[in-house]
């Protein structure tokens, strides 16, 4: 049984989660608390496998609650609300940054349209989340950013081919994964970077406002046929397949096959194939195995490839598989991976315009 602990304010609505998740039979609601205090009670005397969090809640908001959990009592936290707005959308990924595992919208009224829909997506959910490990946080803050000119800059003997594009995918704990990443780079970065997030539909434009709040990169979501352009970062759109063509175009297509979408192995298979050593391909924290199997095909007609690494990932399933297959030319913490990058394309500038650095003998 999953054991499920309900923070919500609202008593009619801990009646209807209650309801919605205790239907099924492998879902256990082993408490209702309709604050934070309370639920920080809860938990110093009970051990929910999982909590539902709401945001807006008196006395101590969600997100204080949540920092406080994951700081000592670390358990999976699902934000569950009904007031997703623009801003809120934007906020919520603080949420993550402080240790939520996801982030859906509340169902509400039993004869919405979208009832049915909104109750499956929360208990497979729950479903999922629950069998994540996390970790205490010591802070509630996000990591501190290392730019890569306070780090070693580091060579990596490659082809003599400059990089045209960069790629990354990331799904379960990616947002502040991404950040921490995107906030490396300089707003000169000379290669445009396309990411492809799992992520709850309707999410992505709070994913970039987010994101643009930390970068010196302007990120944005992708549209079909755009040209990338260096210093930019493009989100592959909701439900939506993003392909990068040899000239350095915008792909959109709906998936023909049963399947997340956007995927980042559709991304990184036409890294593979239009680019080749010409790209690098970076896969970050995640459920299953997207993006493994291509990453490895990345790594095989010569792009750079990095995995994020195990300790630093919420779930290390996409770039654990990834690293299985041996498609993964380095493994890293997410405050390194933007310097690696930086100091691979770099490199490869300096090769391919034939600005060698001399050997000089001891």
């Amino acid at each position: 049984m999953i054991k499920v602990l309900i923070v919500e304010d609202s008593a009619t609505a801990q009646v209807l989660l209650s309801n919605i998740l205790t239907s099924d039979p492998n879902i256990q609601v082993i408490g209702t608390c309709s604050g934070g205090k309370s639920a920080l009670e809860f938990i110093s005397k009970h051990k929910p496998d999982l909590i539902t969090m709401d945001l807006h809640m008196p006395g101590m908001d969600g997100l204080e609650v949540t920092r406080r959990i994951m700081e000592t009592r670390p358990v999976p936290i699902i934000i569950v609300s009904s007031s997703w707005e623009k801003d809120n959308k934007a906020s919520m990924f603080d949420y993550m940054g402080a240790g939520a595992v996801a982030a859906l919208e509340k169902p509400q009224r039993v004869g919405d349209a979208d009832f049915q829909q909104l109750c499956s997506q929360l208990i497979q959910t729950v479903k999922l989340m629950s069998e994540i490990k996390v970790v205490r946080r010591t802070s509630g803050k996000l990591p501190a950013y290392k730019k890569p000119e306070d780090m070693a800059d580091e060579v990596f003997p490659t082809k003599d081919v400059a990089i045209k594009v960069v790629g990354i995918g990331a799904s379960t704990g990616g947002p502040p994964v991404l950040r921490t990443i995107l906030s490396g780079f300089p707003k000169d970065f000379p290669v445009p970077i396309c990411v492809v997030q799992h992520i709850a539909q309707g999410f992505l434009p709070g994913l970039a406002t987010w994101l643009n709040e930390s970068c010196q990169l302007d990120v944005r979501i992708a549209e079909a046929g755009e040209e990338i352009k260096p210093g930019r970062v493009y989100l592959a759109p909701d439900g939506m397949e993003m392909g990068i063509t040899k000239r350095l175009r915008v792909y959109l297509t709906e998936r023909k096959t049963p399947g997340l979408s956007p995927s980042v192995s559709f991304l990184f298979d036409t890294l593979a194939n239009n680019f080749g050593p010409e790209s690098i391909g970076v896969l970050c924290t995640g459920m299953g195995d997207d993006g493994a199997e291509e990453m490895y095909m990345m790594r095989r007609v010569g792009a750079v490839t990095i995995a994020q690494n195990k300790e630093s990932c919420v779930v290390f399933g996409m770039p654990g598989e990834a690293v299985k297959l041996g498609g993964a030319t380095y493994v890293l913490p997410p405050d390194k991976i933007a310097a690696t990058v930086q100091s691979t394309v770099n490199y490869r500038l300096r090769m391919a315009s034939g600005k060698k650095t001399p050997v000089t003998e001891a």
